[in-house]
Formats: structure tokens, sequence, C-alpha cells
């Protein structure tokens, strides 16, 4: 008995000992062995993760006005659990069919969607969104789903069968304008081409996030840890593009492209001492907001910056400035234009007889006979693709842009690819902003500056500014052979006879310019039924504004000329322009007396309280009128100056369209004290002032619930120069002085070369017996 209580004793021991030792080993497998792994499981399930989104940067042209910006949009959801369990799979296909426009099969589909796996496989699924027909769609559209959701409650007696859920996407309000320059960012969220994709890295910012503990049920656990780590938003860019003058270069483009139906169309427009890109634009174009529908990929090539071409008679403005700055060209020498043969090759002025004329004659009429003399016999090869790449051809400009392609420029080595090189053709391919970049070094005085489409970074969290200054590049000329070459390049918009630019004389003002028109090439031939034709020059020739190019491939026009056909459109972008900007003509400038001369500058502002937000803009941009938009109404509730009320030429026009003291303040700077004090009392903004004069710094600070600006003030020439005038008088003198214009003439001119737009690269043919002049 006692031995039968000791073997008992001894194995209840044994089996207490062995549950202990297995229960150490567990305690030792779950702490130790796998205690980091089930340590992270556990932090998985108690532990939420929430990204708190970075709100992108917003894009302005240089007066303020929105041309890219995040909008609300909306997801379509169903809840096909609910559906099914109420049977209303009908009532919902049809109507999401009606409202979204997808198939009711696919919807069929989605509104029966099952889970796939877990312990829930099988089962209907409580949340289904819409794709891609319900995906991040209009305000507008999405109240048409909530109030289709509404009706399902008083009819059916069931919540959030259907609902959105509201997200961001990209919006570009001004639709297809300047769109190859914005580029756009897909509802992916992929910055695509242009400024969106070039300066992804400072718009996007960088998402916050916030980590919390939380129970089964998802509820955050009072006491539970918390990291918060907050979002950094985007920079707003502000451009150098103004959007009225984009305005005008691209509704002249408009009527061009219908005249000619071409191929394709480039403008650019540029500020020829700073070569701030004051407007740019390709056509075909596309509309951002819509990409997706667009179907013909030519749409997205900017031509600008990744078309490759011969150029024709606008590059013999290299030639001429080589020329004059060797002191080798002499207007009024004279030459023989008889065809001439070199390396095999003959080359004509397309058929016209001048005979013996002056150097300045063959620049006016845009003799290659003239230019393969001054390129070819003077200047000689070397010298020749020395001023090729002085004044920047063959690299790239440098331009704040994706994708811009260098165009090449192999060596000069054989006779006939020097002489043609004279002219513009043969070896001779460029980029449209090479182009624009090289004319506006003829008009600064010699200096070969990069094209910049951004003057401002701002960081929105703490207001700083990076000013984006201009970069010059080189001296290409002297200041004195620039303007020697600028007088030349005025002759030939201003001669009404024999100028081949005189399709681009601007009455009042002093225009300097270049016709060019290219054969293109096909299958290795020059085809003479197909040209590119553009016209390039700046204006005042005295006191430059604007720079501008226009290139047309392909017009459906007979004798298409780039004097004739890309002419008349330059005439039209830059008059406006110019008036826009507030440049005088010759007559103002003549007129000495103040009180005529500020009389002529003054108008009346318009009423356009009330009107839809595009057109009252539309009403501006017909005046010529600057304008900046405010807030995010669709009407104008108020404006500054107010209706009726006296306006300077050349005042900028303040639009609000909601009354709100949330609203961005404008870029005050150059504005006098009285215009700011009223614009900011609009805005319910206070204000704080130093000094005199107009505003050149601004700073905004909350004190409280309200906003102030801080301005300081200088005074008007000091704000623009930072020389103090001497006296009101010679203020007054210096804003009514603008120098004497010439008036001129065009005339149609073609020249011998082959090209080819739209990216393709072109070997270069011998040159046609008959080579167009330009």
């Amino acid at each position: 008995m006692v031995k039968k209580i000791k073997l008992r004793t001894l194995l209840i021991g044994g089996c207490i000992t062995l549950f202990f030792l297995i229960l150490l080993f567990k305690v030792f497998w779950i702490q130790v062995v796998r205690g980091a792994e089930l340590q992270e499981q556990v932090t998985g399930l108690i532990q939420k993760s929430q990204v708190l989104p970075a709100a992108r940067g917003t894009i302005l042209d240089r007066n303020g006005n929105v041309l890219a910006e995040d909008a609300p949009a909306y997801t379509v959801v169903v809840n096909p659990k609910i559906i099914q369990e109420y049977k209303l799979e009908d009532v919902v296909v049809s109507r999401l069919h009606e409202l979204l426009g997808k198939s009711e099969a696919d919807l069929r589909l989605d509104t029966q969607s099952k889970q796939d796996s877990g312990e829930n496989a099988g089962k209907y699924r409580a949340y289904r969104e819409i794709r891609p027909e319900g995906w991040k769609i209009e305000p507008e559209l999405a109240d048409k789903i909530e109030a289709f959701d509404e009706e399902l409650k008083e009819k059916y007696q069931v919540t959030d069968a259907v609902f959105t859920i509201k997200e961001t996407k990209r919006f570009y309000p001004e639709n297809t304008m300047a769109a190859h320059v914005l580029g756009y960012v897909s509802k992916e969220g992929k910055a695509v081409q242009g400024l969106e994709a070039y300066y992804d890295s400072q718009l996007k910012g960088e998402d916050g996030q916030l980590l919390y503990q939380r129970d089964r049920k998802g509820v955050s656990l009072p006491n539970g840890e918390q990291s918060y780590k907050p979002a950094k938003n985007g920079k707003n860019i502000k451009l150098t593009i103004d959007d009225t003058i984009q305005y005008y270069i691209e509704e002249a483009m408009k009527k061009a492209y219908l005249q000619y139906n071409p191929v394709s169309m480039t403008v650019i427009a540029a500020d020829p001492k700073t070569m701030d890109i004051l407007g740019m634009a390709s056509m075909p174009n596309f509309n951002p907001n819509t990409y997706n529908e667009e179907t013909d990929k030519k749409s997205f090539i900017n031509n600008a910056i990744q078309s490759i071409y011969e150029p024709g008679s606008t590059f013999k403005i290299v030639t001429l400035a080589g020329a004059v700055e060797e002191g080798l060209f002499n207007p009024n020498a004279e030459f023989d234009s008889e065809p001439v043969r070199i390396g095999g090759f003959t080359i004509k002025d397309n058929g016209h007889a001048y005979g013996t004329i002056s150097y300045l004659e063959g620049v006016k009429r845009s003799s290659n006979i003239a230019f393969v003399n001054l390129g070819y016999r003077m200047l000689g090869g070397e010298k020749l693709r020395y001023y090729i790449d002085k004044f920047g051809f063959g690299t790239k400009t440098g331009i704040d842009l994706p994708a811009e392609v260098p165009s090449p420029i192999r060596e000069l080595t054989y006779a006939s690819e020097i002489a043609t090189a004279a002219y513009g053709h043969g070896l001779v391919q460029v980029t449209p902003i090479q182009q624009i970049a090289a004319i506006s070094a003829i008009a600064n005085g010699g200096k070969l500056m990069e094209p910049h489409l951004v003057k401002e970074i701002i960081d929105t969290d703490t207001g700083e500014t990076q000013v984006i200054s201009p970069k010059e590049v080189r001296q290409v000329i002297s200041a004195k052979s620039a303007q020697e070459v600028g007088g030349y390049l005025e002759q030939v918009v201003a001669d009404q006879e024999i100028g081949t630019g005189r399709y681009a004389y601007i009455d009042g003002y002093r225009v300097a310019g270049k016709t060019g028109t290219a054969r293109k090439v096909i299958n290795g031939e020059y085809a003479n039924d197909k040209d590119i034709v553009s016209f390039i020059g700046y204006a005042p020739v005295n006191d430059p504004k604007i720079a501008l190019l226009v290139v047309i491939d392909e017009p459906r026009v007979a004798n298409a000329g780039g004097g004739s056909v890309a002419g008349p459109v330059f005439k039209d972008i830059v008059s406006q322009s110019l008036r826009y900007m507030g440049v005088p003509k010759s007559g103002d400038a003549a007129d000495n007396s103040k009180k005529n001369a500020f009389a002529s500058k003054m108008t009346t502002a318009p009423n356009l309280i009330g009107k839809s937000k595009k057109d009252a803009q539309n009403a501006l941009l017909e005046r010529g009128t600057a304008y900046v938009t405010l807030g995010k109404g669709s009407k104008i509730v108020s404006t500054y100056p107010a209706a009726n009320s006296p306006m300077m030429s050349g005042q900028r026009m303040y639009l609000i369209t909601e009354d709100s003291a949330t609203m961005n303040i404008p870029d005050l700077r150059g504005l006098s004290l009285r215009d700011s004090m009223e614009l900011l009392t609009l805005l319910k903004v206070g204000i704080q002032i130093e000094g005199e004069g107009y505003v050149y710094s601004q700073k905004i600070q909350k004190q409280g619930d309200k906003r102030v600006a801080y301005l300081q003030l200088q005074p008007a020439k000091e704000t623009v120069t930072g020389v103090v005038p001497e006296s009101d008088d010679e203020a007054a003198e210096d804003a009514a002085s603008s120098g004497d214009q010439k008036g001129g003439s065009e005339q149609e001119e073609t020249t011998e070369e082959g090209s080819s737009q739209n990216g393709e690269k072109v070997r270069e043919p011998a040159p046609p017996e008959e080579a167009p002049t330009n």
C-alpha cells in the first residue's frame, strides 16, 4: 500500500515537473525565441497608422492668377451587402449607368462583389469603389450621386447603399491654356510633363503620419502611445508666364490654325532682357483636366523645346550678327545677286533677279546670295561655326522644363555645308526655344540669357520666398553690334516696298524682325509643297519689351511664306501685348503736354459685378486690361478699382469672387499706398505701413483672428530702378518718354531649307536647284 502511494506520488510529481518544464519551455519560446515577432503582431493589432496627405502647391502666373491647384473630387462607392440584402441591384445599376456612363454589366459585377479571402470569404463586400467612371468625379456630379442616395433612404429606408468619399485632384481652371508648359498630374497622383514634373519635388510636399493605439473596435485608446509627424505642404510656384499674353498667343494661334490647317504651330514670347518666358504654346493642344480622353499623342508634344527643324532665313540673324561684330558688314557695299555654284550645287534666290544690289537691300530682301557671301566668303566656316555656338545652337538652353532636346549641329566640313548654313539650311537644325534666346540676345545688347519659366518659389508653411534671378550665359556680341543688327532687322519690317517682314509692321511701334520659309525633307528629298514658315522679332526696337517667335509647320495655302503667313500672327500678338503692357506708341511719347499725356492714359473701370468669372475675365482681355482673380466663387462680387471709377492705362484690375476673410492676398508690389489700402480693406486685412511711395515688400501675419499686412514703401523710381528721382517733373517725363518709331511694310519671302518639326531629325539632302529665299 505504501509502495503504491509512493509510486502514485512519484508519478504525480513527475507529471507536475514535466508540465512545469513544458511551461518554462513555452514561456522561453514565446518571450525569447518568438518575442520580437509576436510583439510586432500585437503592435499591428492595436497600433493604427494614418497618412496625413500634404497639399500640392499651387501654380500661379506672374500676376497671381491660378493656373493649377488642388480641388475637391469625389469617388463613388457602393455597398454590395446592403444592395443585395434589400434587392436594390436593378435600381442602383440603372441610375449609376445613367449618371456615370459605366456599362450595366460592369456595374452589376460591382454590386455583386464578394470577399476573396479571410473569415468573410464569399460574403458580399460592404465597400466597392466604382472605377474608373466614378473615380475622382466633379462636385456637381457627386451632388447627383448624393441626391440618389437620399432617394434610396426615403424610398427603401436604407443608409449608405451608394455614397461618395471626398478626395482631391489636380485642377486646371484655364483648361487648355499653357497646357504644354504646365503638364498635368494623373488621377494616380503622378506628375507628367511640364512644370508639374520638373518641379514635382517642390510642389508635392511631404506627407505626414499619425500613429496611435486602438482597441479591437478601432477606437483610439485614451492612454495609448501616439506619434505625430505633421504634413509638409508643397510650395507654391509663381511663373514668368502672363496669362493675358498667353491668352493673346493662343487666340491668335487658333485663328491661324483654322485658316491654314497646319501640322503644328509653335509660339514663344519672352522678355528679351531677362528671358522670362511670357507665353509659350503648341498646337495641337490638350486639356490637362481630361488628358486621358486625348487620343492623338502628338497633342502632348511641346514643340517649343522638343521639335527640331531647319529654320531657314530666321537663322540669318546669326550670320548677320557675326559679320557686323567682325566689322565685315558694309550696308552700302554692293554684290551681284546672280546664282552661284558652290561645292557642286547651285544656290539661287528662288528665281528672283535682283541684279547688283547693296548688302542692306540683300538683308531686306532676304537674299541667300548675300548671306552666302557674308557667311561663306567673308566669315568663313570656322568663324561662322564660332558664332553659331556662341548663340547657343547645338546645346540645350537650360529652360526649366523636362525633355528639352539639344538639336546637335555637326561640323561644317564641306564648302556647300558652310554656304548653306549661312542662311539656315543643311546641317543647321534648331529648336524654337534656341531661336527665341538668340533673337533676345540681339534685342538686349548682345547677352545670351538662360530662358526660365519660374519667378518665385513660395513656402506656404513658412512664408519664405525664393526668387529666381535672370541668368546670363555669356556676352555673344558687343552692345554696339547688337544695336546695329537691330537697326538692320528693323528695316526688314519697316521697308514697305521690299522688306520681307512688312506683314509684321505695327503702326506706332518700332519692330525688328526676320522671316523664314524652310522646305521640309521627305524621304531624303526637299519637298516643293511642304514648308515650315516662321517669323521672329522684337519690339519696341528702342526699348524691347517682348520678343516673339511664330513657327507654322505645313500651312495649307499656296505660296506660303514666313512673311505673309507667320508675320500677321506675330503682329496680332505683339500689338495686343504692347498695348496691354502699357507701352506707349511713338505719338504718345511725342506729346510733351503732361495733361494730355495723363488724360490719354486714363480709362474707366468696367462694371463686372454679378458676371461669371469667365465672362469678366474675357471682357478685361478684350480691353487689354491685366487682372488678378481672388477667391473660389463663380461670380464677381466686388472689384478694385470699383465700377466706373478712373483707371490708369496698364493698371491691374482685381476681381473678387467671394466675401471671405480667408482669400489669398495678392502680390501688392508696385501698387500705390492708396490702391493697396483699398484692396486690403475689401479683403478685410489690416495694414501696417513703413515708408512712402509704392509697395516694394509685403509680409502677412495673423494677429488673433485677423490678418495684418506689413507693407514697406519707397518712391516710384527707386522701386523700379533703385535710383531715387531728382524731382516729380523728372519722374513724369520719364514715364511719358518712349523714343521715336518708324513705320514699315512687308514682302513675301521663301528660303532654301529642309526641315522637320515634331522631333524628327533629318539628314540633309543636296540643296534644291530652285532654293526658296527668305
